[in-house]
């Protein structure tokens, strides 16, 4: 390997899929020869320029591609510090990031000849960008959502199933998405010779971590382009929300030799990042362990069990995080933060009376962060965070924290 990429922070995963003493596989003896297919099968279109055409096409003419970088000036002047940018990937057809991701992991599906795809969900935005394009592509579809997701995220309930997906409520744990994705993969190891297990998050057994990386990773190398056209040079500090972690990786891949980019990752804090662990800030309170075939910082309690997280989002409400976070927050290339329930509503509330933007309340805590930091900064610092849905799905849950009654 050339000594720039020995040296380069993104160079990995190493051939056995590690970050470090991060990711992996650890999947049973079921999947693993479907596991080395699907890795055989993105080796061979990562160099394959009509794998490339195909998704280019469709990012721009389906997705609609190029997503808006944004100055949000009223919030700059608000806030009185840097100026902040919002890259705006909630403009995206399905309302988020994730189709930038699902478009390739079902082209690869259709490549393998598998003609049932699975995904698990927890805001719903990844199984609807899941059921779209596989009505677009007229492919069976079947969605795992835990039944708390399934009860608050209704809007996009409503819009899997008229995309003609099935959506399954899963009720085992606390049913959120840590319990969606036990039984996505259950389901995977029943039905392995015609399905294709979508993931939604750079988390999970080797190639997923990357692959999906790499898919998402069009929102920071457009936002290398759109900065310099707008201000000349890069940005001083990328922010972006956490969850599993595929918006931020992202936004942050293509930064990450960029020494003088500052990053920071912000988890749901919930109601406070203390020992009753009503949060997910994994990286804050939790320690290293393998979940969901891979290895990565978790909740769990002394005895290795893993925790429920809480958060008021959905998007952010799982215990563990991919393990290219807990290798960069580990050698010190990122910062890792959290921000409560009650400061990502306050963001949620200021990016309406201020931008017109109705944000999902997962980049509310990126927002939230932006918010505490930004006034301290001089005026002509560049924040660049990512937006990476809308709050379509969001307002109900919004309105019952605020106490407004919606039917009025």
């Amino acid at each position: 390997m050339p000594e720039d990429r020995i040296n380069s922070y993104m160079a990995g995963p190493d051939e056995n899929g590690r970050f470090g003493i991060f990711g992996g596989r650890f999947v049973s003896e079921t999947l693993m020869p479907l596991i080395l297919d699907l890795e055989a099968e993105y080796e061979h279109a990562k160099t394959d320029p009509t794998f490339w055409a195909e998704m280019d096409d469709l990012w721009t003419h389906y997705v609609g591609r190029p997503s808006p970088l944004y100055h949000a000036e009223r919030l700059s002047e608000h806030l009185g510090g840097a100026r902040i940018y919002m890259k705006r990937d909630e403009l995206n057809h399905t309302g988020a990031h994730k189709i930038n991701n699902v478009l390739g992991q079902i082209i690869l599906a259709r490549r393998m000849g598998k003609t049932r795809i699975i995904a698990e969900t927890g805001a719903g935005q990844h199984g609807v960008a899941t059921a779209t394009v596989c009505a677009k592509f007229g492919l069976k579809c079947i969605v795992y959502m835990g039944a708390h997701d399934v009860e608050r995220q209704a809007p996009n309930v409503f819009r899997m199933r008229l995309l003609g997906a099935d959506v399954v409520p899963v009720t085992s744990g606390r049913g959120t998405l840590k319990d969606a994705m036990n039984d996505a993969l259950r389901d995977w190891v029943t039905n392995v010779r015609d399905t294709f297990y979508c993931i939604g998050t750079v988390a999970g057994p080797h190639p997923y971590p990357a692959m999906v990386r790499d898919f998402q990773s069009i929102i920071g190398k457009e936002v290398r382009t759109q900065i310099m056209d707008r201000e000349g040079r890069l940005p001083d500090t990328l922010v972006a929300a956490i969850g599993g972690g595929s918006n931020a990786m992202g936004l942050f891949f293509p930064f990450l030799d960029d020494k003088d980019v500052r990053i920071i990752g912000v988890e749901a804090g919930g109601k406070g990042v203390d020992d009753r662990m009503e949060h997910c800030a994994s990286l804050t309170g939790g320690r290293p362990g393998v979940l969901h075939g891979n290895r990565t910082y978790l909740l769990q309690d002394a005895d290795g069990q893993i925790l429920e997280g809480f958060s008021i989002s959905a998007g952010l409400d799982y215990p563990g995080i991919g393990p290219e976070h807990s290798w960069l927050h580990d050698v010190g290339r990122a910062e890792y933060v959290s921000i409560t329930d009650k400061e990502a509503l306050e963001a949620f509330q200021l990016s309406c009376a201020l931008e017109g933007i109705i944000p999902a309340l997962e980049p509310c805590h990126a927002l939230a962060h932006v918010m505490k930091i930004a006034p301290g900064l001089p005026k002509d610092h560049l924040i660049v965070m990512n937006m990476c849905g809308r709050g379509d799905k969001d307002i109900f849950t919004v309105a019952k924290h605020l106490g407004v009654d919606v039917r009025a």
